[in-house]
């Protein structure tokens, strides 16, 4: 069953890099009764892109364009969440975690997460609460989720937070280490600083912490640390992969196959590698699959890929989510080519 259970409906700051691929995000879902290129198709293109800017993410309008994707693809379940960061009922969490000192890199962060802290929970949860009947009406099931950072002695409030709107699922994730983000481009310099294998170490361990917390129902990119392609000898962070699977089996927490670094990232790598996924199916760890989009037109990236790969590792079912309870459904595509 093809489903993608990690789709954002935005991602900040805004600039024009943000600007554009939301302009071609629109141009490649919606027709247009006019021939491309001309100018009546930019001026339809253009007030569409500029009342997706001022009625900002959450309109039915823009999330209809995921629908139109979930449908070409004939995916049957569609889990939507955002990063906790987005909120700013939030935002003083992440205060507490991340290095904001007055420095280059607290100067940094302090700026992305003014910048990306902006908006307000409510209207996400309504949106999509208010459009699952539609999306069942068309045949898909739609899930409500959250992304949350997990950091070590930040459990108690995180935990509180969490249990402040009900889910479907909650997805739990490690963007930082030591306070520091260390997937956003400006910061990657940080790397040459540390020794890999003890970088990998301790980013493994609050992986296992956050595995063994039981605040969320699935990991997400187990080993995004690689974002830059920075990696010691795979070989000597298998047993970490062991580690963690034995962990997730342990405490029944899911993870996902996970396509986001493969199309947006320097490491061209699926979460996780190809190394750790056979790990983790050897312990028949529950995972379920995503694209991580941040776009409507990269919903569904990879699913059939992702699907076959898990099948060629003896997997035979992928994990959904409702109301908090995983539910098991068989993969039933038959032999597909590992493209991947």
């Amino acid at each position: 069953m093809k489903v993608d259970y990690h789709i954002h409906l935005e991602e900040g700051p805004y600039s024009s890099n943000w600007l554009k691929r939301t302009f071609d995000a629109i141009k490649n879902i919606r027709d247009s009764q006019y021939k491309a290129h001309t100018r009546e198709w930019m001026v339809e293109a253009s007030e569409l892109l500029g009342k997706r800017i001022e009625s900002g993410p959450y309109t039915m309008e823009w999330l209809d364009l995921y629908l139109m994707q979930a449908k070409r693809l004939g995916l049957r379940e569609v889990g939507i969440v955002d990063h906790l960061y987005r909120f700013k009922e939030y935002k003083s969490y992440y205060e507490k975690h991340i290095y904001i000192e007055n420095d280059h890199l607290g100067t940094i962060q302090k700026k992305w997460l003014d910048q990306v802290s902006v908006e307000s929970i409510d209207p996400f949860i309504q949106l999509i609460e208010n459009a699952k009947q539609k999306w069942k009406n068309e045949g898909i099931e739609l899930r409500l989720g959250m992304e949350a950072d997990y950091f070590l002695n930040g459990e108690e409030e995180l935990t509180n937070i969490l249990h402040e709107k009900q889910y479907d699922y909650i997805i739990g994730s490690v963007h930082f280490i030591y306070g520091w983000g260390f997937d956003n481009p400006e910061t990657q310099h940080l790397f040459m600083q540390y020794d890999l294998l003890e970088l990998y170490r301790d980013f493994f361990h609050i992986v296992e912490n956050a595995v063994s917390s039981r605040i969320f129902d699935y990991i997400a990119h187990l080993d995004n640390l690689k974002v830059f392609g920075n990696r010691p000898d795979e070989e000597k962070l298998i047993p970490y992969y062991h580690q963690i699977a034995k962990k997730l089996l342990d405490t029944n927490t899911a993870t996902e196959v996970n396509a986001g670094l493969y199309y947006r990232y320097p490491v061209k790598e699926m979460c996780p590698s190809p190394a750790f996924l056979k790990v983790l199916a050897d312990h028949h760890v529950c995972m379920t699959i995503s694209s991580d989009a941040h776009f409507p037109d990269d919903l569904g990236n990879y699913a059939l890929e992702q699907l076959g790969m898990l099948q060629s590792l003896g997997v035979k079912q992928i994990t959904t989510f409702k109301q908090r309870k995983k539910i098991k459904q068989k993969i039933e595509i038959g032999d597909i080519l590992n493209t991947y």
